[in-house]
């Protein structure tokens, strides 16, 4: 679990410093290599170089050493074992859920990006974040594949079309750093940029209350329209809020839970698979009931299904 509090030194974000001593590591081996083979093999070239008029000298015939050969294959193994396994350890480091983190929606499109905050609050490539709080990222795309890339950060992701990617942030640094899309998503695709706005904590409260009084008017927020649109299409009729027994199984307390299949398997109940389950809910049944719920991909659009499992996340 990453300390929070702790936010010496001049990277940008949790994973920044991690992802450049991998980069170091690495470049560090190859040089040694480097300039230990060309070395070599400059010394060798002018040590035993045939001089001028000398007559041309009979090839020695040189047998394998046995001991060389091990030490060549197991030390570059073992090298390469290493990179693996700090890149894997860093890895695992930035994909490890923050905990307390904020949900952002992040909606890419072509050519812009979206983030709507847990209040409502939605921006057109601007993102602010306040240094030291964590935030996830929740991303999907309405037309083809996009990347959301802070290079400041060192961490990127792809955005896909019909599911949910996940990206957890930790600003540790005040600033503005550039957003990019790293995939060709089209002729617009280098005008595709965003920019994050890392604030002060205070800064970032004075400046999300001034922003909520500009957009009270805007409308519900996304867990009141998540419930008036749960309510208006019927989901309470197969599915209870308070743990009771009906035809589907309960929500509450269903999100962040591991869930049991018809088939054995276990998954975790995340946004991902929530909008799964409205958008193609028989393709993963819940063990001891029936695949008998219908589809809702064709009547609730991508903000709506959104909306719905911000509702569904509060029924704890």
């Amino acid at each position: 679990m990453p300390d929070l509090t702790a936010l010496q030194g001049t990277e940008a974000s949790l994973a920044s410093h991690d992802v450049d001593a991998v980069f170091i590591f690495i470049l560090v081996i190859a040089a040694f290599f480097f300039v230990l083979t060309q070395g070599l093999l400059i010394y060798f070239a002018v040590r035993y170089r045939r001089k001028k008029g000398e007559p041309p000298a009979k090839t020695p015939y040189i047998t394998g050493k046995q001991w060389l050969e091990v030490v060549w294959i197991v030390l570059p193994s073992l090298l390469l074992v290493g990179i693996f396994a700090y890149g894997v350890i860093i890895f695992v480091k930035m994909r490890t859920p923050i905990p307390g983190a904020t949900d952002v929606q992040v909606t890419a499109s072509q050519f812009q990006w979206s983030f709507k905050y847990p209040d409502g609050r939605t921006y057109s490539n601007e993102l602010h974040l306040a240094v030291g709080k964590p935030v996830k990222l929740i991303m999907t795309s309405r037309d083809v594949i996009h990347g959301l890339f802070i290079p400041d950060y060192r961490q990127k992701q792809d955005v896909l079309p019909g599911r949910y990617t996940y990206l957890w942030l930790l600003p540790k640094r005040i600033g503005t750093f550039d957003i990019y899309c790293s995939q060709y998503c089209g002729t617009g695709h280098s005008l595709m940029r965003a920019t994050l706005t890392v604030m002060g904590q205070n800064d970032y409260l004075a400046w999300e209350q001034s922003e909520k009084q500009k957009q009270q008017s805007a409308g519900a927020s996304p867990k009141a329209k998540g419930k008036a649109l749960f309510d208006s299409s019927g989901c309470g009729g197969c599915h209870s809020i308070d743990g009771s027994a009906k035809v589907g199984p309960t929500l509450k307390g269903v999100f962040g839970s591991t869930v049991t299949l018809a088939d054995g398997k276990q998954v975790k109940a995340d946004e991902e698979y929530l909008r799964e389950s409205i958008t193609e809910p028989n393709e993963q049944v819940v063990k001891g009931f029936q695949p008998i719920m219908p589809t809702f991909k064709s009547t609730l659009k991508d903000d709506d299904i959104a909306a719905i499992i911000a509702y569904i996340k509060t029924l704890k």
